[in-house]
């Protein structure tokens, strides 16, 4: 088993990577951008990175499963077997402004959860990744959550979902409660490096809403393979979907969770979009 998701983790590093250059070149030059929402976009770029994660993912493995953010699903997952999870551009409006912050996510999941994943920022060449039962690296070098016990010294970072001018009340009232609780609270705008962050312990704790499987899959498996807690927003098993996700440092998931339900027991709960229940947004 062992050499087998390391064999998967190094197609994922080196299919991140492929993504990534691609990206590197891009960055500062001209654009045609689309929008897939009023403040969702999509670039060529986006498009291009796609184009060589997959080609290298397909030509390794064509008869795995492809599950892609621009793309879509491909393939069907056979009993047993893989299914590949790819976002080639997670902070896509950061990279149309030209603001250096974002990466390429790839995972790949089996019938037992995820087995491996990797997530590459090409403009600081830092690649995570992490392979089940397996710890969590950055460039190679082992990574591990923050140590922090309190809330009142913790970092937090969130993000807000596409529909956040719509329903505004949840991540507002959530971001407030935090701003509140700890240290500081950032928004960088790519859930990808969010996670990696929290497992390499720059932060200490991160929640969001209405994430998309893309967005936390290989993430999500280096903040567990790092020592992290990783829940639902309401203190339940992670699931990639609907993606209400709390990552954290095991000594503050316990006070992380008690302002989040404390919170949304003031507004009757969440329903399945991430939308208060008790009053309208």
């Amino acid at each position: 088993m062992d050499e087998r998701v390391n064999e998967l983790r190094r197609v994922a590093e080196t299919a991140a990577r492929a993504g990534g250059e691609v990206l590197r070149a891009r960055f500062g030059g001209p654009l045609r951008i689309e929008r897939k929402g009023e403040i969702d976009l999509v670039t060529d770029a986006d498009r291009a990175s796609e184009d060589a994660v997959l080609g290298l993912l397909r030509e390794r493995y064509p008869h795995h499963a492809i599950l892609a953010e621009e793309s879509g699903s491909s393939g069907q997952v056979r009993p047993g077997g893989l299914c590949w999870i790819v976002d080639p551009l997670d902070g896509t409006t950061n990279f149309a402004h030209g603001l250096p912050h974002f990466g390429v996510s790839v995972a790949v999941e089996g019938p037992e959860g995820l087995v491996a994943g990797c997530v590459y920022d090409p403009m600081r060449d830092e690649l995570f990744s992490a392979g089940l039962g397996m710890g969590a690296s950055c460039n190679g070098a082992p990574i591990s959550v923050s140590g922090q016990t309190q809330l009142l010294r913790s970092l937090f970072c969130t993000g807000f979902p596409y529909d956040v001018r719509e329903h505004s009340l949840a991540p507002l009232g959530l971001l407030s409660r935090f701003l509140k609780a700890g240290q500081g609270v950032r928004r960088l705008g790519s859930a990808a490096l969010d996670l990696c962050y929290v497992a390499a312990g720059r932060y200490d704790g991160y929640f969001e809403l209405n994430l998309k499987p893309w967005d936390v899959a290989a993430g999500a498996l280096i903040v567990r393979e790092a020592g992290g807690h990783l829940s639902s927003l309401d203190g339940g098993p992670f699931q990639l979907s609907p993606g209400h996700v709390l990552a954290s440092t095991p000594g503050i998931a316990a006070g992380m969770l008690a302002e989040i339900t404390g919170f949304l027991d003031e507004h009757g709960g969440l329903d399945a979009a991430g939308h208060l229940l008790g009053r309208g947004d």
